[in-house]
């Protein structure tokens, strides 16, 4: 038995409607029909259910795949310090995140929010704009999504560096990576700090006021990871005050944003409605991993994306899926997890 969670059906489950009792379960029915299921499909990444809904140890399913890649909607203990095993959509949102980026850079660049509002007002105003050739941009976040950022950036022209859980040269994409503790000392170097890194005590509210200070004048801020990473009131004194020149925000504290939040006309701020990752036909490609993981976990074959649950996320070092049988916290030997900062946190 299959149990979803969430509204709406997912494309392109005939073949575990096949093979399986699939219910389509909303939240407000997890409790009741969670108990004794082999496996939960948690359609929707954001739901608050799964915790609350959570079966006596002995009627658990034994596996858990979740439509997001990240995981901090199921981060508690009953799940982490039990037998289930979990599992993410690693992989599903590197390249569309990272072409969202770039799009955010370019339109900083190219000054376009102006060009729009002038063209709205029938106003020509000629004027110049930047180039990215040779800017600077500080990735925070070592892991897929982060990696598929500091690639297209640096083939944009712009120099990238990054900012992980431990200090290394040489990284393949990101080039140096700085520690995630000499955060500040980097800060004043990048002309774009880009947020992919994943929620935890240590990352949450990694952009305050002091950070903020030491960041340039011109210097633009953009998250794509967790609200949470970003101490909002310190973001919107520092745009007020023009200590910085702009942000984007693809996450917030509070979704959807509300109307008479004070973000939407802070100058130098741009909106997004928490959709860096989503792109036409990723809700079928969402399915596609999750039906091809059903099919290996019928076969007792190992499953792909088995997320180490002590880390929260899958460990980089792991070239070969964990198996389904296997704890998923025993994974953390397999050594530095893909988010390059540890959390248990679509994107």
């Amino acid at each position: 038995m299959v149990v979803l969670c969430g509204a709406g059906r997912p494309p392109g489950l005939a073949p575990v409607e096949r093979a399986a009792d699939v219910r389509y379960v909303p939240a407000d029915r997890l409790a009741a029909e969670l108990p004794g299921a082999d496996v939960l499909f948690v359609w929707d990444f954001a739901s608050r259910a799964v915790p609350a809904a959570w079966p006596a140890p002995d009627a658990v399913p034994g596996w858990v795949h979740i439509a997001s890649a990240g995981v901090d909607s199921l981060a508690f203990d009953a799940l982490r310090n039990g037998d289930t095993v979990l599992t993410n959509s690693r992989g599903v949102f590197d390249a569309a995140i990272a072409e969202y980026v770039l799009g955010l850079v370019l339109a900083y660049a190219k000054d376009l929010p102006a060009t729009l509002d002038a063209q709205r007002r029938r106003d020509w105003r000629h004027r110049e704009t930047e180039t990215i050739a040779g800017r600077s941009a500080l990735v925070v976040g070592t892991g897929p999504i982060g990696r598929a950022i500091a690639r297209l950036l640096s083939a944009a022209g712009l120099r990238v560096c990054g900012v992980g859980r431990s200090a290394r040269r040489d990284d393949p994409d990101l080039g140096t990576v700085h520690a995630a503790a000499d955060l500040l000392g980097v800060l004043p170097d990048a002309d774009f700090v880009v947020l992919a890194a994943p929620l935890t005590a240590q990352t949450t509210g990694m952009i305050d006021a002091a950070a903020l200070a030491t960041m340039r004048p011109g210097a633009r801020l953009i998250n794509v990871g967790r609200s949470a990473l970003v101490r909002t009131d310190d973001l919107v004194a520092a745009l007020r005050s023009g200590a910085i020149a702009g942000a984007a925000l693809d996450v917030f504290d509070t979704e959807p944003l509300p109307a008479d939040s004070a973000l939407w006309t802070l100058p130098g701020l741009l909106v997004s409605p928490h959709m860096a990752g989503d792109f036409v036909g990723s809700l079928e490609e969402l399915a596609r991993l999750f039906v091809a993981n059903f099919d290996r976990w019928r076969q007792g074959q190992p499953l792909q994306n088995v997320v180490d649950k002590h880390l929260g996320y899958v460990p980089s070092r792991a070239t070969e899926p964990a198996g389904a049988g296997r704890r998923a916290g025993e994974a953390a030997a397999d050594g530095p997890g893909q988010e390059g900062l540890p959390t248990w946190t679509r994107t």
